[in-house]
């Protein structure tokens, strides 16, 4: 079911959930690091480091940075492939599951709370 809402009402609702989300005691992500995780979670695997740089259109050391700071805040895991030692396959977990659940729970709450 599409949205309706005029630029502005966008604007506000970007601003309400990225607020929430600084003012929130946990760590908050980059929008290039956001923007992976969403592409991790809601695209389907495989994920590699080569394929997630061409479907954003940057560099595999941008993706591998991202992917570091991903890793240490437990949100994705990085293994080998098996079948080809040469790639590195990017895994969800249940905490990156979680991250993105809540995040989801949030932008519904602002969306309610400014009436867009």
């Amino acid at each position: 079911m599409p949205v309706e809402m005029n630029p502005s009402q966008a604007l506000l609702l970007w601003h309400a959930v990225t607020l929430a989300q600084v003012r929130q005691e946990r760590s908050d992500l980059t929008l290039r690091q956001m923007a992976i995780l969403l592409h991790i979670y809601l695209k389907p695997p495989p994920h590699t480091v080569r394929g997630l740089a061409a479907a954003l259109g940057v560099t595999k050391p941008v993706i591998t940075r991202a992917l570091d700071t991903m890793g240490e805040m437990g949100l994705v895991e990085r293994m080998r492939d098996e079948r080809d030692r040469r790639n590195v396959v990017i895994r969800r977990t249940v905490s990156g599951a979680l991250y993105l659940e809540r995040l989801g729970d949030l932008i519904i709450a602002e969306g309610h709370r400014l009436d867009v």
